[in-house]
């Protein structure tokens, strides 16, 4: 995702410290994941589907849950109580992604959860 260039000296250290933040709890996250991206993951990993999934990947000035940049393809997961506080949000970060060039797709961690290769089908039919 393209963000604007600063201009000033000032502004260029603020980008440069703000991407330092992202990128250091994008690195928390990836040793911490929650347990419906854990158990994603266990079946993504390593190519099992062709491609190579990435792990909160900083994206502009979001962190994205994973990330399929040959497919231009992000995948969230989206838990009950965190998410359903923020469909507004969730959806300005969604337009801010594909107007980077990004697909999203959303996947409740109770499907994760529940029904894991329903979940990797959804996934499956998003990369076609």
């Amino acid at each position: 995702m393209q963000t604007k260039i600063p201009s000033s000296p000032l502004a260029k250290a603020q980008a440069r410290e703000r991407r330092a933040l992202l990128e250091a709890r994008a690195r928390h996250m990836r040793h911490n994941p929650t347990y419906s991206e854990a158990l994603l993951f266990s079946v993504i990993r390593g190519k099992r589907l062709g491609v190579t999934f990435r792990r909160q990947v900083v994206i502009g000035n979001h962190i994205v849950d994973f990330l399929v940049r040959s497919a231009k393809l992000v995948v969230e997961i989206d838990g009950a109580i965190y998410h359903d506080r923020r469909v507004t949000a969730d959806a300005h970060r969604d337009v801010k992604l594909r107007r980077a060039g990004f697909r999203v797709l959303r996947l409740s961690a109770t499907l994760v959860e529940s029904d894991l290769s329903g979940a990797v089908t959804v996934i499956k039919r998003a990369l076609v």
